[in-house]
């Protein structure tokens, strides 16, 4: 591997790297504007030149192949001049507007102003001025702001290939805009709003709502689909502000897809079930989570006890495998004839794959499986055997073994009306106990009705399409009355303390033991569900 020498430090490089993501690797930061590692290379923003011994010109980092021995100066009197040059044509005609830009905080601009900058600007002419408008459903556009680093304009062409974006006029009149009739509305439009080093490119959904050194990150999962792209949830005092993406090169790149980026508005949702209710004789009443639990339970044990074989249990596969695991259990402990059944699967049309129209080279996919752990689920009902169904096997009712059930434990979780047409016959007539996060008939039919958490409000691991199970950890706390759905399956194991997922993925065994909260990815093999 070559080695190069920047600024008196050695610093090991890949082949073929250039010479600046060699130094972002390494831990020495060098400014740059126009540069992701994601993208092609236009060199256009200048301000990562540095010096290289043996070429008479600065030459521009991003753009510049490593080889071996190589020395490199980006602290130079040159490099420096060149770099304090770049940042004053940058700010002559940028608003000073930082107290009330959405990037304050998280701007490159306002960084390197204070690193590479001058106190006091010698331009002395008006500032060109430049509109504000909007370029898509979700995304506004300050004229004004922008550097033409041209991030948007690239993404949209390479990665995904809708080339909404373009470059209107040049010199200081140079805009971004959208082709007239085209706003940028694809499913992938949000990732231009990451992509800007500066205030230009905003997203409506957060505008003006937070300032972002408030903001807390915890690492999580996409939960809208089952190709586990890895994300941020940014939040302060126990709300959900925004989700940004999270790269990881095995799974979603450093892109995610707009269902994902807005799929946290669930949290907060108005309908969202936040209590208990008990069905009696007059009709359904609230209740306090632990009565309803215990009501619930004792149903469930008497109907065991009367009928061997008749209880059920369906597993969300909006739940984590922990969850799911432990629920299982449960039932399991209450009749050891349950049938585990797998809950609905809801899928759309086929997946939608991006590619550069260029090169042909496919850039994401978003997955037609729009749930994200049915493959942890497939896993654990495989690793627990007995009697296993389908939803569909619900439905049918053409099996024996599920003729005979009259009662169970029903968990939804889904961020949509999961109910498609009727309520199963065989679920209908009988007892039911239905856990779930919005309103839908079941759940207006439960003899018990539990509101569930969401999964920014708990920990757990889930399983992707490809077999690759991935942790994620609780953002916010549960809303006041829901009580997380580990910690009730842990009580209706009778055991005591609270619910944690690392320590029920060693009860699990391997792959799920080796899953650590702080690792970025456990890759196993995929299991084959077969059913009854």
């Amino acid at each position: 591997m070559p080695k190069i020498t920047v600024d008196g430090k050695l610093i090991e490089c890949k082949d073929r790297q250039v010479v600046l993501q060699a130094c972002l690797d390494a831990g020495h930061p060098l400014p740059y504007y126009c540069y992701h590692p994601g993208l092609s290379i236009p060199a256009s923003c200048r301000i990562c030149l540095v010096e290289v011994e043996g070429i008479p010109k600065l030459v521009p980092s991003c753009q510049t192949v490593v080889r071996d021995g190589m020395v490199v100066h980006s602290r130079s009197p040159k490099a420096v001049a060149n770099q304090k040059l770049v940042m004053e044509y940058l700010l002559i005609n940028h608003p000073l507007d930082c107290p009330i830009c959405d990037q304050a905080g998280e701007c490159t601009l306002q960084d390197y102003s204070y690193q590479y900058g001058r106190s006091q600007s010698r331009f002395e002419e008006d500032k060109a001025k430049k509109p504000k408008k909007d370029v898509g459903d979700k995304i506004l556009l300050y004229s004004d702001r922008c550097i033409m680093c041209t991030r948007c304009v690239r993404f949209t062409r390479e990665i995904s290939g809708t080339g909404e974006l373009y470059v209107d006029g040049r010199g200081y009149r140079e805009e971004i805009d959208i082709f007239p009739g085209k706003p940028c509305n694809n499913k992938l439009a949000g990732n231009v709003v990451d992509l800007c080093p500066v205030g230009a490119l905003l997203d409506k959904d957060f505008l003006f709502k937070q300032r972002v050194w408030l903001l807390t990150r915890t690492e999580s999962i996409s939960p809208v689909d089952s190709g586990g792209e890895n994300i941020y949830l940014e939040h302060n005092e126990g709300i959900v502000y925004r989700i940004k993406p999270r790269e990881n090169p095995q799974v979603n790149q450093w892109w995610i897809s707009d269902d994902t980026r807005y799929s946290y508005k669930v949290l907060t949702e108005a309908k969202r079930l936040k209590k208990a209710m008990v069905l009696r004789s007059g009709g359904a009443a609230e209740a306090e989570a632990d009565a309803a639990v215990a009501a619930a339970v004792a149903r469930l044990r008497a109907l065991a006890a009367e009928s061997p074989g008749c209880l059920y249990a369906v597993l969300s596969p909006m739940m984590a495998c922990e969850e799911a695991f432990l629920l299982a259990s449960a039932i399991r402990a209450i009749d050891s004839q349950a049938v585990l059944v797998l809950g609905p699967v809801p899928t759309s049309g086929k997946d939608e794959v991006f590619k550069n129209p260029i090169t042909g080279q496919q850039t994401f996919v978003i997955k037609a499986e729009k749930v994200p752990n049915a493959a942890g689920v497939r896993r654990v009902l495989a690793l627990l055997g007995g009697r296993a169904a389908t939803w569909d096997d619900l439905a049918a009712a053409a099996r024996p073994e599920v003729k005979n059930l009259k009662g169970g434990w029903i968990v939804g979780g889904y961020h949509s009306n999961w109910i498609s047409g009727e309520i199963p016959a065989i679920i209908k007539s009988g007892f039911k106990v239905v856990q779930d996060l919005l309103p839908t008939p079941l759940g207006a039919a439960a003899d018990v009705l539990l509101p569930a958490a969401a999964w920014a409000e708990k920990d757990g691991c889930w399983e992707n399409y490809a077999g690759q199970i991935q942790p994620f950890e609780a953002a916010v706390p549960p809303p006041e009355g829901v009580m997380r759905d580990g910690q009730i399956y842990l009580s209706l194991l009778d055991r005591r303390g609270q619910y944690n997922a690392q320590l029920v993925r060693r009860e699990m065994g391997e792959p799920f033991a080796s899953v650590q909260a702080t690792s970025r990815l456990v890759q196993s093999p995929a299991t084959e569900f077969v059913p009854l």
